[in-house]
């Protein structure tokens, strides 16, 4: 054997045990399906006794919440249309805003259920992966709170100005409200997904760049089907915006050398 050849195998017996020790399980032990399941209730019950605390809890101080989301909507008069409609549209604003708050929970228990059965390898994913999904939820919050509903707004309030006096249902405004935000929020998981698809080597950033037309096509399509409202300034500033991230998870992808 050439000093090459001894030099190219005593590299490749030093790199086994580092990879061997990546994909190693920690502290693995043998869980009947009973445990699983058991351990999976547990955690479940723990989540729904979250989201029920943080429900009650925004239900209690909906009034604020309220008057923040109707913010967008300056200029127009809501009116109760129902009896009692109001009280529903609270339950409904501290339904979601509960289930916000109680997201970062939720996903701790995500993360305690299945972290046993991960390798070190893919621990060291699930970490920055579930800071950046809820990072880039939040921001779709935002974005929808700031950019879309004003826009979708002043498109619907001034097409009719002249015709229509702006008296809207609460109920109906609500509805619009956060089922947009929440659909942007989903929406601006698409570098998630990414990287996902980029770090287990089943599409490559190239692959994802050649692959761009099919994707403005299908952020239109998402655009149309995600938001509530049929104006095309709305589609088109959510479609804008998700066609954004997925660029920016392509070059997110290609630096982590995928």
């Amino acid at each position: 054997m050439t000093p090459s050849e001894v030099e190219i195998v005593s590299q490749s017996s030093s790199e086994d045990p580092e990879k061997d020790y990546l994909d190693e399980i920690p502290n693995d032990v043998e869980m009947s399906l009973f445990d699983h399941l058991e351990e999976l209730r547990q955690r479940i019950f723990y989540s729904l006794i979250a989201v029920v605390v943080c429900v009650i809890g925004c239900f209690v101080g909906v009034k604020p919440i309220v008057q923040l989301l109707e913010i967008p909507a300056q200029g127009v008069k809501f009116l109760q249309l129902a009896p009692g409609e109001y009280f529903f549209v609270s339950l409904k604003v501290a339904g979601y805003s509960g289930l916000v708050v109680a997201s970062p929970f939720i996903l701790y228990q995500i993360i305690l259920f299945v972290l046993p059965g991960l390798t070190r390898r893919e621990r060291q994913i699930i970490g920055p992966v579930v800071l950046g999904s809820s990072f880039l939820f939040f921001i779709g919050l935002a974005f929808a709170y700031v950019a879309l509903i004003p826009a979708a707004l002043k498109f619907f309030i001034s097409y009719g100005a002249d015709v229509v006096e702006q008296l809207w249902s609460i109920d109906k405004y609500f509805e619009f409200v956060l089922l947009l935000m929440f659909s942007t929020g989903i929406a601006f998981q698409v570098p998630i997904i990414q990287m996902l698809l980029g770090i287990l080597n089943i599409v490559s950033s190239g692959q994802m760049l050649s692959g761009w037309r099919f994707v403005v096509l299908g952020a239109a399509v998402l655009g149309a089907v995600l938001t509530p409202s049929t104006d095309p300034l709305t589609q088109s500033l959510l479609a804008g915006a998700v066609i954004g991230l997925y660029f920016g998870g392509i070059g997110m992808v290609k630096l982590v050398g995928k």
